[in-house]
């Protein structure tokens, strides 16, 4: 086990397409849209029963791509939100960015800043946190801001890992549920953070 799990919060980042629900090319543009992955949602009950605080933080070029507005991608977390909750699971946020890849912001991911900005609402050092995804992206964004990539095979994932170049110390999962499985058995000490 490494050091760093019995010593970090018990706060967890979860990209959302590809690790909570099923990806698309297409992207995700209407509740209806929104299919979670098997077993995504009950794991993250099970974290969330075990005093885990469940972030999502997620890129939604989609917005300034124009497939979808920010009502529309409200309408979609909710259906988000009511899924976890009905597994027993509690979303404690979601972050997103909305802004496309030519639009030089600094909160979408491989960039940390949506990492940074959850760790500062936690009261966290950047280097505690624990971030699931399914793209290198994702895991290149939590490693930018010193944290712990954890990858799924889920989604993107396979391909990901396939490609290599992970960033060091990045550990793999089949799934979502395979990674609520490790964390709870390797139950860390402290209690989960609190936001602002």
């Amino acid at each position: 086990m490494p050091d760093w799990m019995a010593t970090h919060m018990k706060l967890l980042i979860l990209d959302r397409d590809g690790v909570i629900n099923e990806d698309s090319p297409d992207y995700i543009k209407s509740p209806d849209e929104w299919i979670p992955i098997a077993g995504s949602l009950e794991a993250m009950g099970e974290l969330s029963r075990a005093g885990w605080s469940l972030v999502v933080a997620t890129n939604q070029s989609g917005v300034a791509r124009g497939y979808y507005d920010v009502q529309m991608l409200n309408r979609i977390h909710t259906r988000m939100y009511k899924a976890a909750n009905e597994a027993g699971g509690h979303i404690d946020a979601v972050f997103f960015c909305p802004h496309g890849p030519e639009d030089g912001c600094d909160c979408r991911k491989p960039l940390p800043g949506m990492i940074i900005d959850i760790a500062r609402r936690y009261h966290m050092q950047p280097t505690d946190c624990i971030m699931v995804g399914d793209s290198l992206r994702d895991l290149q964004a939590i490693a930018a801001a010193g944290g712990h990539p954890l990858l799924v095979r889920t989604g993107n994932g396979e391909s990901t890992e396939a490609a290599g170049n992970l960033p060091a110390g990045t550990l793999v999962f089949d799934n979502l549920a395979a990674v609520a499985r490790h964390l709870l058995t390797h139950e860390p000490m402290r209690s989960a953070p609190t936001a602002e």
